[in-house]
């Protein structure tokens, strides 16, 4: 089938983070509910196979690297409600779920601010090896301060220099993973590799001084699937030069859409093809076989969600200490820059409501960063189709509030209906996780890695 047009195909991920509680805060109370599984590895070898079932294009699992203490100056909210604390390292979880499954690609959160490169391009080529091409990773150059202040910084980096790094980050790992080994270089007959198929990057730049050969060779993709998610100016250019995949969070289709064409407009700027870029804002779908046992599972949720919890996790996002509010007092009264957005972002959305800290904790509880849609399995394929429709993207990035339940609903209830109507994968197409992506193994040739490829 066609990705082209209004009848296009609807790609899929899961998204979690090795935590008890990421997008949606409070529901681990949930009797429905093993997000306190996350620390063995059966949960998340389930996980998978639900996922694979459904045919969905990969598992993403995001990543903190400190706690959540914007929130009266302290972790105490975040531990109270798990929101992100604790949380454990995602890379070293996917090994088991690549053996578990054969199919079902794995994107994975890694900071550029607090890793070398050197030593990350091995981590991810390795993780290639084992997945037989289906590794992606989701490029991020991290926030909180309380990631800074436990990894070696005296305070966080500004928020542009962050990128300026990242960029450079970007070509030390494009040189090792696409220019240091030719295709042919380990030839097995007689030497394992040959010498003079393998060079030096001899990179010396600003923040990074590698030298040498790549420690690996090359894996199924080279350069794992890249995905982004910045939606500041600089952010927007990072992942309209890099991303083949963009994360996005907007609550309405038109808020999706007009991010989707700022970054489809600034890559054709850079000499890429804009529709090679995939879109994926996050979802939270509630399914159920009816639209009235779906509202009814949707008030079970929301009945273990935690307002407070939630303004911590936005208290860390914004880098504002909300605990400073009156839960209760209307939020128009308050004059600062970042209270103001967050104003405008939920006026916009219900200009009826009167939004105070505690309606909006309320408010975010289930969907978190993004919207709940809440039905059967007919009402949701609906909601998906409009949001294709009308905010142009390529599928969606689901979360699940009662991990694994909400993944299982889905598959079970929602992917049949898609498959009915021909929106969703019948079967795996591709081996790796870029064919499914971009449509080939390797970087496309308008991607910047691609200029570092050796070739004969």
């Amino acid at each position: 089938m066609s990705d082209e047009g209004a009848g296009r195909r609807i790609r899929l991920h899961g998204l979690r983070q090795s935590t008890v509680g990421h997008t949606a805060v409070g529901l681990w109370r949930h009797p429905d509910s093993r997000a306190h599984e996350y620390r063995e590895l059966h949960h998340w070898i389930e996980t998978a196979r639900i996922l694979e079932r459904g045919c969905f294009d990969a598992l993403f699992v995001a990543d903190a690297l400190g706690p959540l203490d914007t929130y009266q100056g302290r972790v105490d909210a975040a531990l109270r409600d798990g929101v992100q604390t604790p949380t454990d390292d995602p890379l070293l979880v996917i090994s088991a779920m690549a053996a578990a499954t054969e199919h079902l690609g794995f994107a994975v959160t890694v900071s550029t601010t607090y890793e070398q490169p050197y030593a990350f391009a091995r981590k991810m080529t390795t993780l290639d090896h084992l997945t037989r091409g289906r590794i992606g990773w989701n490029i991020v150059t991290s926030a909180l301060d309380s990631a800074a202040r436990n990894l070696g910084l005296e305070r966080q980096l500004p928020h542009d220099e962050r990128y300026v790094r990242a960029e450079e980050f970007m070509e030390v790992v494009y040189k090792l993973w696409e220019g240091s080994w030719r295709d042919d270089a380990v030839v097995r007959d007689g030497v394992f590799a040959d010498p003079a198929r393998v060079r030096p990057v001899l990179h010396d730049g600003e923040y990074y001084r590698v030298r040498d050969i790549a420690l690996s060779e090359p894996s199924a993709q080279r350069t794992p699937t890249l995905y982004q998610a910045g939606t500041s100016p600089a952010g927007i250019a990072f992942a309209a030069r890099h991303a083949e995949g963009v994360f996005l969070s907007a609550y309405e289709p038109a808020g999706a859409r007009s991010l989707v064409d700022r970054v489809r407009a600034s890559a054709a700027e850079q000499g890429r093809d804009p529709r090679s870029l995939k879109f994926f804002p996050i979802m939270t779908v509630v399914a159920a076989e009816t639209d009235e046992a779906a509202r009814a599972k949707y008030a079970s949720y929301a009945a273990c969600a935690s307002w407070e919890g939630s303004l911590a996790r936005w208290s860390a996002l914004m880098q504002i200490d909300l605990s400073v509010l009156d839960p209760d007092k209307p939020l128009e009264y308050v004059d600062t820059d970042g209270i103001r957005g967050m104003v405008e972002l939920f006026t916009t959305l219900d200009p009826t409501r009167t939004w105070t800290p505690r309606a909006i904790g309320e408010f975010v509880g289930v969907g978190g960063g993004g919207p709940v849609l809440v039905g059967s399995p007919a009402t949701v394929a609906d909601g998906l189709e409009r949001w294709m429709e009308d905010a142009d993207v390529d599928g969606f990035n689901l979360a699940d509030p009662v991990a694994p339940a909400g993944h299982r609903d889905f598959v079970d209830l929602v992917v049949p209906e898609l498959r009915r109507r021909g929106r969703v994968w019948p079967a795996y197409e591709g081996t790796t996780l870029r064919e499914r992506i971009s449509g080939g193994p390797r970087v496309r040739p308008d991607h910047p890695a691609h200029a570092h490829r050796w070739t004969p």
